[in-house]
């Protein structure tokens, strides 16, 4: 008997010790090895005494330098910091592919860099560790983000998950910037307005019958095409707020705020937007919008644009896509008055738009170096490095703040400031975990007739859009589902009742369908996820 509860004691014992072992490896895993931490430096460059390398798998959009081991500001910041960041680049089309191999197979990086991680990925890999929590990392080793996610606690409300814990830095929008939050923006031909003989309009009413006028004229020998985009999403941007619906912003294509009872609604089957449709529907019938706006192809409508076809399109800035010229004719639209009274411009975005850009893993050795190498770029003086590149080459220093240098906006071979900066920046184009600064930022929405357009509209900007929501593994099991085959048969009827191939006289059906299909359980899934973003959980 005395045998044996020895042996139970051993027993007992090695399990106490494989637990705390499991513990001590858990922990460790958050944090980087005694070495590791010795060779850092908590502020200051370099960021580490002897020189490391991080294994990065990047996201890379087609405008970005197409090799981001050997780009003048990465090299100098590698350094600057002595942090080699070894960048395996993948593609944008390719991305979402590689990324779940390499996280299927457990061949992981150090470090995933741009690579539109989907929140539900995020939170599932960071359940199970594989993504490591940076709240104690931002806390201790990134006083940049610290100091920011401070002074905007509704971001840091919007990127930390269920469980608390923040698995991503993200790419951010600057929530004091108009033009910054705006996605597309409305654009009318002055031209074609001052042939008219009318104002910009003002209303929903008006705008039908600029369009209706517009018609009738020609440009350039070209019939005149009144209504546009590369789209009919882009289309409904400009005009949902006329009607009083998609009042929390574009990233939630379905679901707002009633402004009645302030609760969460499904704005589809809102009489406010039938009414949005039967409009819609007297536009595009009467052939006031163009007639393959549900299968446009990019290229014909910047080949239109080009020629000056457009009256009216919601999109982004003219002069960048159909030239100085042509685009010069275009100034801001306006916010739309509706029918009800309702004149708000809705295609807005959270800061918070999309978070998946910066994740550590598990097998990084350097977790608190590889903070600290993000969070200079949330600084002053490194934001101005990475969006306007290095001092005497991309830019100079003057009395009015840092401009860029003839070279980068007078290039000599011809190319467009953007083409000239990606040959020493990787930005723009793809998900960089930073904050898009208005004072130093090249990006087309920073550009003169953006600022005008945006301060035109900012008064009629919603408030506080929705960023996405997280939601637990059965939810967005669900929301795969249940959700995809929602949205799958809104937008099927939302075509069909513009284009006139289903009659009006079948709303209570369409709406009665979308009760059968679980449309009281969809609610559910994003009442809870609602709940829990509002409680800042």
């Amino acid at each position: 008997m005395k045998k044996n509860k020895k042996i139970l004691f051993l027993l007992c014992i090695s399990f106490f010790s494989v637990l705390v072992a499991c513990s001590k490896d858990e922990k460790e895993a958050v944090g980087g090895s005694e070495d590791a931490l010795e060779n850092l430096n908590q502020e200051g460059m370099p960021i580490v005494e002897e020189e490391i390398t991080i294994d990065v798998f990047a996201g890379k959009a087609a405008s970005a330098a197409d090799d981001w081991n050997d780009v003048p500001v990465l090299n100098e910041y590698e350094k600057m910091t002595n942090i080699d960041m070894n960048w395996n680049q993948v593609p944008v089309d390719g991305l979402e592919e590689k990324r779940n191999l390499a996280l299927a197979s457990g061949d992981l990086p150090d470090l995933f860099y741009g690579s539109y991680m989907p929140n539900s990925d995020l939170y599932k890999y960071g359940e199970q560790g594989i993504f490591i929590p940076l709240n104690d990392l931002i806390d201790e080793y990134a006083p940049n983000i610290k100091a920011y996610l401070e002074k905007y606690p509704e971001i840091k409300q919007g990127i930390a998950f269920p469980d608390g814990n923040i698995y991503a830095i993200p790419r951010l929008r600057d929530p004091e910037s108009p033009t910054s939050l705006m996605d597309d923006k409305p654009w009318i031909n002055q031209e074609i307005l001052d042939e008219t003989g009318m104002d910009n309009p003002e209303t929903t009413d008006e705008f039908y019958e600029y369009l209706k006028a517009a018609k009738e004229l020609s440009v350039d020998g070209n019939e005149v095409i009144p209504f546009s985009s590369v789209s009919m999403d882009r289309l409904f941007h400009w005009l949902t707020g006329a009607f009083g619906v998609s009042n929390k912003g574009i990233l939630h294509p379905s679901i707002d705020e009633d402004p009645e009872t302030g609760e969460l609604r499904f704005y589809r089957t809102a009489d406010e937007y039938k009414q949005l449709l039967e409009y819609m529907n007297k536009l595009y019938t009467e052939g006031l919008i163009e007639q393959n706006i549900y299968s446009i192809e990019v290229d014909h409508f910047l080949a239109n644009g080009a020629e000056g076809k457009y009256a009216a399109m919601n999109f982004f800035n003219p002069k960048d896509y159909f030239g100085e010229e042509v685009g010069g004719r275009y100034i801001p639209g306006n916010a739309l008055e509706g029918p009800n009274g309702d004149k708000l411009f809705t295609s807005v975005i959270s800061p918070v738009n999309s978070l998946g850009h910066f994740s550590i893993t598990n097998v990084n050795e350097n977790p608190e170096a590889t903070i600290r190498w993000i969070d200079y770029f949330w600084s002053d003086e490194g934001a101005k490095m990475f969006f306007m590149g290095l001092e005497g080459e991309t830019y100079e220093e003057t009395s009015d703040g840092p401009e860029l240098t003839e070279e980068i906006t007078n290039n000599p071979n011809g190319l467009t400031v953007q083409e000239a900066l990606a040959q020493y920046i990787i930005n723009p184009g793809g998900g960089h975990p930073v904050i898009e600064n208005p004072e130093y930022s090249t990006a087309p929405e920073f550009q003169p007739e953006d600022l005008e357009n945006a301060e035109n509209m900012a008064p009629y900007l919603i408030e506080e859009p929705w960023p996405f929501f997280f939601y637990e593994e059965e939810e967005q099991a669900a929301l795969d589902s249940l959700g995809a085959d929602i949205q799958k048969y809104v937008g099927e009827m939302e075509a069909q009742f513009v284009t006139g191939e289903t009659s009006f006289d079948e709303w209570d059906n369409y709406v009665k369908t979308l009760e059968e299909m679980g449309l009281d359980e969809y609610m559910e899934i994003q009442n809870e996820a609602l709940k829990r973003y509002e409680e800042g959980q």
